[in-house]
């Protein structure tokens, strides 16, 4: 399906009495805040969306099986929504990361901050993945991977399309080449130190690029340190660690898939003598290790979502606060806790406050040293709270 129509555009209305969260900036409209509307839109299509009033607001595409109804992707009524459209937000969205000094590796496109909905690409070198999350997104795959090979010339790219949330907008789950074949397993440089990749098999697009900064702020406390690290992925923090001159790190995590990746990284950057890894359930193994009194210098918790619904949020706060009281209690008097939060429905507030509970519990007293979230390549609108999603502390831990 090729979105250009011949048909009129659908003119949806929002409903009089809903907050200001669209007219502000917010690109999702739900159903409920939906009225009248004029003509009739097949799924994918783009609307345009009026307010109330009358008053334009913009246009979006729809899709009436899910529960975010019509995710706007302009605000200018002259703008015409083609192939060339996507070319041009694409070619904005590397311009601003060129400018900011993201060009090797960088979240190229990260959805409503970049202005194009439920699209996530990430670069890696010349090797780009992408995921198209929403049916809107999905209809204009064919010209987003145009525009790829157009403006970057790839080497390669693979769509990442295996994810859940596809199915609540009626998509299937996929995963494949949207270019010629490669090889999936690529190295990528990150300050100084190179990283297996594994495009097709690995989390999420195969890496995440989002604390490639905050892995830079842990060089000067982990000198000399003995460091554990735990929900380690494939290594990337605990490499750092030892690239800072850590005198020994174990790095844990429940994946033998992720431990031996991680293992072949610590060789890739020749510290595999003081980096090393191992399969293990990192919340048992932290609360037996403190009660067997084990202590070490420096403790860096890097743990998944724990929630992805707000369902279950308070099993994500009983979960971020059990791990980060563990971990506190590991850390020697002036040690440090590094300890990171990648969900958006644990706001920041919410998040420091958990920190201040665990430590409560462990009779601790933190010192802040740096708190972060992610970064630029993942930018922040202020109107969208869920472009704010990691949190990211070092503190020292009295």
């Amino acid at each position: 399906m090729n979105n250009t129509q011949n048909s009129p555009v659908a003119k949806y209305f929002l409903r009089k009495k809903i907050s200001d969260r669209v007219i502000n900036g917010h690109p999702w409209i739900f159903a409920n805040e939906l009225g009248e509307h004029e003509a009739e839109a097949q799924p994918g299509d783009m609307v345009e969306v009026y307010s109330s009033n009358g008053s334009f607001v913009g246009r979006g595409y729809i899709n009436p099986a899910s529960q975010i109804r019509i995710r706007l992707v302009s605000r200018n009524k002259d703008e015409v929504i083609d192939a060339s459209f996507f070319k041009r937000r694409i070619q904005e969205a590397w311009n601003y990361r060129q400018q900011i000094g993201y060009t090797e590796n960088c979240r190229l496109i990260f959805g409503e901050a970049d202005f194009m909905p439920a699209l996530i690409i990430d670069k890696f070198n010349d090797y780009f993945v992408l995921q198209t999350l929403s049916l809107g997104m999905d209809v204009w795959k064919e010209a987003i991977v145009a525009a790829l090979q157009d403006i970057f010339k790839p080497k390669g790219i693979y769509e990442r399309n295996d994810v859940p949330v596809r199915e609540l907008e009626g998509l299937a789950q996929q995963k494949g080449f949207l270019s010629a074949p490669f090889d999936t397993n690529i190295i990528i440089n990150e300050n100084g130190l190179r990283f297996h990749v594994d495009i097709e098999n690995g989390q999420k697009t195969g890496y995440f690029l989002d604390q490639q900064d905050n892995r830079r702020a842990i060089q000067h406390i982990v000198k000399g340190a003995d460091v554990l690290g735990a929900f380690t992925y494939t290594g990337t923090f605990e490499i750092h660690a030892a690239h800072y001159g850590a005198k020994s790190v174990l790095g844990l995590d429940i994946s033998e898939n992720a431990v031996a990746q991680a293992n072949r990284n610590a060789a890739l950057n020749g510290v595999a003598d003081r980096c090393r890894f191992e399969a293990m359930n990192a919340f048992d193994v932290l609360k037996q290790w403190g009660k067997d009194g084990r202590k070490y210098d420096v403790v860096m918790l890097d743990p998944p979502a724990f929630t992805k619904s707000r369902e279950s949020i308070q099993k994500a706060i009983t979960g971020y606060k059990e791990i980060n009281l563990r971990g506190m209690k590991l850390v020697k008097p002036g040690g440090y806790l590094v300890t990171s939060s990648c969900t958006n429905l644990v706001p920041p507030e919410l998040f420091l406050e958990i920190i201040g509970k665990a430590a409560k519990d462990a009779r601790r007293t933190l010192r802040q040293v740096a708190y972060e979230t992610q970064a630029p390549d993942h930018p922040i609108l202020w109107n969208v709270p869920t472009t704010k999603y990691l949190k990211f502390l070092i503190v020292q831990v009295l």
